[in-house]
């Protein structure tokens, strides 16, 4: 078992791979402000010769997602394409050509806030007030910042009752925005699984949206690609499953119970490193304590 190499930059290990997935949420911004090492290393990266994905856990159209990042001033000198779970959702609601897709109706209850609602523009559905009117449920999260997965509890019984499949446009199960952490799609569609329901999740750590970005990479030998990201149950993971690098930020989703103070960087303790890994059971090659050239 190789043990995870601590590194202070990127560009200590940036030389080795063509290709680059980079991870949003924890890594370039926390849904309020960039963290500008981050922003400049993503520049310089690009600038080195670097291929650049921003790959998204976010339940919103690619479009959107590059809206928002520039609005925190991550622009295109960051990356070279961009890809969202929730794009991958839309289209596969959209196209139908996945047999499960081709089993849901038309009539769609949509689990998640208004800000998620351009995941509903361009599709032939008809969105009803509640699931029992449903043929399935779209789920892009909660809907208010201290919701939990128990104040969802009715709609889930409802629509175990019913037998509706679920949609998950985002598997993660909480995000830090502003430094409050609050639950994400991916901690309702678990407790509709656990209970029984039909999920299908979209995004980090499944194959299919690494595939669609190898493809806008360009770049075929998954051992060329290094993934960078905070959370060791969809980045890591990810990568440990299609074959391709990883380089874990520490002072993100993990930073608490790594024991590291938010946004003063840091090493953790190596039993406290360990253990984390261990917990998730995934192990990543590389760690930084945040993203930095």
């Amino acid at each position: 078992m190789n043990k995870t190499r601590i590194i202070e930059g990127l560009s200590e290990i940036a030389p080795r791979y063509e290709g680059f997935i980079l991870d949003l949420w924890g890594c370039l911004h926390d849904g309020v402000k960039a963290f500008p090492p981050a922003v400049e290393a993503a520049r310089k990266l690009k600038e080195a010769g670097g291929r650049i994905l921003v790959l998204s856990n976010a339940p919103r159209r690619a479009s959107e997602v590059t809206q928002r990042c520039l609005e925190l001033g991550i622009d295109g000198r960051c990356y070279h394409d961009v890809l969202s779970s929730g794009e991958d959702a839309w289209q596969n609601l959209k196209q139908r050509k996945d047999p499960w897709y081709q089993r849901l109706g038309r009539r769609c209850y949509h689990l998640g806030p208004e800000r998620d609602h351009g995941m509903r523009d361009g599709q032939d559905l008809e969105f009803v007030a509640n699931p029992e009117e449903a043929d399935f449920i779209l789920n892009t999260g909660a809907d208010q910042p201290d919701d939990s997965v128990e104040t969802y509890a009715s709609v889930l019984e409802a629509g175990l009752a019913k037998g509706l499949p679920m949609t998950c446009a985002n598997p993660d199960l909480e995000v830090i925005r502003g430094g409050r952490r609050e639950i994400c799609a991916g901690a309702i569609a678990q407790r509709y699984q656990e209970l029984g329901g039909d999920v299908r999740y979209h995004g980090k750590p499944y194959a299919p949206i690494y595939e669609s970005a190898r493809s806008l990479l360009g770049i075929e030998d998954p051992a060329k690609v290094l993934c960078i990201g905070d959370a060791l149950r969809t980045d890591v993971a990810g990568a440990n499953l299609m074959g391709m690098g990883s380089l874990w930020i520490l002072d993100g989703i993990h930073g608490a119970a790594l024991g590291l103070e938010e946004g003063k960087g840091g090493r953790p303790e190596d039993d406290r490193l360990e253990a984390e890994m261990t917990a998730v059971g995934q192990r990543a090659d590389y760690g930084l304590s945040f993203l930095r050239w």
